[in-house]
């Protein structure tokens, strides 16, 4: 498979509260949000983005993923893991050569560690962040899921005003998002045919943050965040990129769903 192509993943859903999303909003109310990730096939090599949860917490998830299943219940089966879901496409996980991260919380962090060819890229401030929390932001990190011996990491000290070429031929952009993290970042995806695509991950929960009717329910900076959100809007027009939010459950059904992929 030597074609440009993003598959567009769900690794289930997580049952929540709707002012864990949208700040303020919902008075108690419970939310199902999906939990998306992405697969991006190239001639230099296969890249996953993010990669959802990890299907191993399954068996146990309290044990696993600890009391964050109490904001966060997991709803998935091990069919839905990134390893699983590849498999069905007939990709291996030895051709996997990157996985891309916006951040390293527990419902992006399940592809580390399970592709044994693979580079591991993320933020630098990400990386050591992950290992040292804030008291209110360590229940979203699992640590188990990022620190594995022998792992090949590319940490990155920001990407710059064009973001980080992965490739070097513009099919995948990296572009620096802290707010919802202090080293989140967001991906921009140009393809052949169908143009690009803003994957902005957690920089935008949904489309209420896009259009600044609604803060993140969960963010380490409220300024970083909003500032990110207008860089990315900025950048969305100027591309006239489709924008992909991270945990919307009514944007999000609107995209073609794997086995269906943009080229």
């Amino acid at each position: 498979m030597n074609d440009i192509r993003l598959y567009m993943f769900q690794s289930g859903s997580q049952c929540c509260k709707l002012h864990d999303i949208k700040m303020n909003q919902g008075d108690g109310a419970d939310y199902t949000i999906p939990v998306p990730w992405f697969l991006l096939t190239h001639p230099k090599g296969h890249v996953v983005i993010d990669g959802g949860l990890a299907a191993e917490g399954l068996a146990d998830p309290r044990a696993y993923w600890g009391d964050a299943v109490d904001a966060y219940r997991p709803i998935m089966s091990p069919e839905q893991g990134c390893v699983a879901q590849l498999a069905s496409l007939g990709i291996a996980p030895e051709a996997v050569r990157f996985v891309v991260l916006s951040h390293l919380h527990s419902d992006h962090s399940g592809a580390i560690g399970r592709f044994p060819e693979a580079t591991h890229v993320v933020q630098r401030r990400e990386y050591e962040y992950a290992f040292a929390p804030d008291w209110f932001a360590a229940a979203a990190y699992v640590r188990k899921d990022f620190d594995r011996p022998g792992l090949r990491w590319h940490l990155l000290d920001g990407t710059g005003s064009d973001g980080h070429d992965l490739y070097g031929d513009g099919v995948l952009r990296m572009i620096s998002t802290p707010g919802h993290t202090p080293g989140h970042q967001s991906f921009l995806v140009t393809l052949p045919r169908h143009g690009a695509f803003l994957l902005a991950a957690d920089a935008v929960y949904t489309l209420d943050h896009w259009n600044e009717r609604a803060l993140p329910g969960f963010m380490a900076s409220a300024v970083d965040a909003v500032r990110s959100v207008q860089a990315l809007r900025a950048l969305a027009e100027r591309t006239n990129a489709q924008v992909v939010t991270g945990h919307d459950p009514d944007a999000w059904p609107a995209f073609r769903q794997a086995p269906a992929y943009y080229d």
